[in-house]
């Protein structure tokens, strides 16, 4: 499944951070799109446009310092996010961190319109998204967003047209979806037993990520030797590295990605292969492996390659129950 990704913002100030989001939804198997390249002086412009995101299935809307370019009264990044809200189409907001470093040349000087980008910031906050402080930060952040969305809301997307359903398969397909429903029913999987066990399962797994920790180690690029041994929770690593691992990452990979993120001390940069120790994220791994929570996928094993990870669907699972109780805490029931 092949999903239609549209991404928007001001142009100049951000033109290479939309490179990196297209090369990001690329990487992931997607397909960017974007009003860049389209004629702005075409007298159907407006038509076209609206017709372009509606048929998107997630609209990413990145924001700086920039309200608009130079001479334009509205965003043409807040006119699309309104097409998108009011077709219906999921935003995933990416929104500079105030603490990020930034050109004054791409700053808006008039205050009524850094006013103006401070209320669609505060807008486009309140809904799903996240602040990021430089290009790396930038594109971890959509990574770990946009899974997450497929993965909790899948949306409709598109298949191959010789891929598409034949009426014979459409037949048959509807056949067995009658046939589903009805041993559904006659087992009443809605209320029964399995789905009970399912939810104490989950429910004892992330019990068991939360109490349990690993100590790791930190190697720099300036030291020669491991320092800065820290204990995280099994939860915080499982949560961090489901994104990562949603298209294969290798125990190389793994280190030098957990050494980023968890790095304590950000003004000393780690090494860049293996900056913690390769035995402790085997350890982890076999750990999240024995939770059947991922699963190595690198079949040569005789070649002495490195290890492939991947998340499991039963990770995927758990990952989206945990993602369910904390956005419960945020956003609790009416009346409560």
């Amino acid at each position: 499944m092949k999903y239609h990704i549209f991404i928007g913002s001001t142009l100049d100030d951000l033109k290479n951070e939309r490179g990196e989001i297209a090369r990001i939804i690329m990487e992931l198997g997607h397909i960017p799109v974007s009003a860049e390249y389209m004629d702005g002086a075409a007298r159907n412009y407006d038509k076209l446009l609206e017709k372009t995101i509606e048929e998107c299935d997630y609209f990413i809307a990145l924001v700086a310092h920039k309200y608009a370019p130079k001479d334009v009264k509205i965003s043409p990044l807040e006119s699309e996010c309104n097409i998108a809200h009011r077709k219906g189409v999921t935003i995933i907001s990416l929104i500079i961190d105030e603490k990020a470093r930034w050109k004054a040349a791409k700053k808006e000087k008039d205050a009524a319109l850094i006013k103006k980008t401070e209320e669609l910031k505060k807008r486009l906050s309140a809904g799903i998204s996240d602040t990021w402080l430089n290009s790396t930060d930038l594109c971890q952040k959509l990574q770990s967003l946009l899974i997450q969305q497929i993965n909790i809301a899948p949306k409709g997307g598109w298949v191959r047209a010789d891929q598409a359903i034949t009426p014979s398969v459409a037949n048959e397909l509807s056949r067995l979806s009658i046939e589903n429903e009805q041993l559904k029913h006659q087992i009443k999987i809605e209320n029964g037993e399995i789905v009970t066990r399912l939810r104490e399962q989950l429910k004892n797994a992330l019990k068991v990520l939360a109490l349990n920790k690993v100590m790791l180690s930190f190697y720099y690029t300036s030291g020669d030797n491991w320092e800065n041994s820290r204990k995280f929770r099994y939860l915080r690593i499982f949560k961090l590295l489901v994104p990562e691992l949603a298209i294969g990452k290798t125990t190389a990979e793994i280190s030098r990605f957990l050494g980023t993120v968890l790095n304590p001390d950000l003004d000393k940069p780690v090494r860049k292969d293996y900056p913690t120790p390769s035995n402790t994220i085997k350890k982890i791994m076999a750990d999240l492996s024995m939770l059947k929570l991922v699963r190595c996928v690198n079949k040569n094993e005789s070649s002495g390659e490195d290890e492939i990870w991947e998340i499991t669907e039963y990770g995927k699972e758990l990952y989206s129950a945990y993602r369910m109780r904390q956005l419960k805490k945020v956003f609790p029931k009416p009346g409560s």
